[in-house]
């Protein structure tokens, strides 16, 4: 798939099948990730997979927006190491990136992910770093669901000209 068609073709996905990723996807999926930009070149990034099923189903508890989770067959946890960064508050960013790196590298493979937001709701952060015993200094951002799809979306043409100013507002 070439790289305009995987971003226009994009979509979110919250209904999996039961079939497996395998190590090989998801570590495709980290690599896609830790290819993104970030300010300073700082990489302030971490990342937990998750595949125990128990820990899987804990998550619409902490968030209540990620009840996917129960069918999904990993999740990737991206978080920022605050130690890490070299301009302050960037780490935001850089993880926002990764994430959709992840997103994007999903669908090139064929797979499912939908990006849930944990950050900047504290309950929702600091449960999720609790139940995944993060240290104080790691910061997550989002949770990425990843499976198979078991729902397929048409393309959304989201341009909207009147959100282009040229040269100035």
């Amino acid at each position: 798939m070439d790289a305009i068609a995987n971003l226009m073709t994009r979509r979110s996905i919250r209904r999996f099948t039961n079939q497996p990723v395998s190590d090989a996807e998801v570590e495709t999926l980290l690599r896609a990730a830790m290819a993104a930009p970030s300010a300073g070149n700082a990489q302030p990034w971490h990342f937990v997979c998750i595949r125990d099923r128990a820990v899987l189903a804990q998550l619409p508890d902490i968030q209540p927006h990620t009840r996917m989770m129960l069918a999904a067959q990993a999740a990737i946890l991206v978080c920022g190491d605050l130690t890490l960064e070299k301009h302050e508050g960037f780490w935001v960013q850089d993880c926002s990136a990764a994430t959709m790196s992840i997103l994007l590298a999903a669908h090139a493979q064929g797979l499912g992910a939908v990006w849930c937001g944990l950050y900047p709701r504290t309950a929702w952060s600091e449960g999720v770093a609790r139940l995944l015993g993060l240290p104080h200094h790691v910061q997550p951002l989002s949770l990425v669901a990843v499976g198979r799809p078991a729902e397929e979306k048409e393309p959304s043409e989201r341009f909207k000209s009147e959100r282009v100013h040229l040269d100035r507002w």
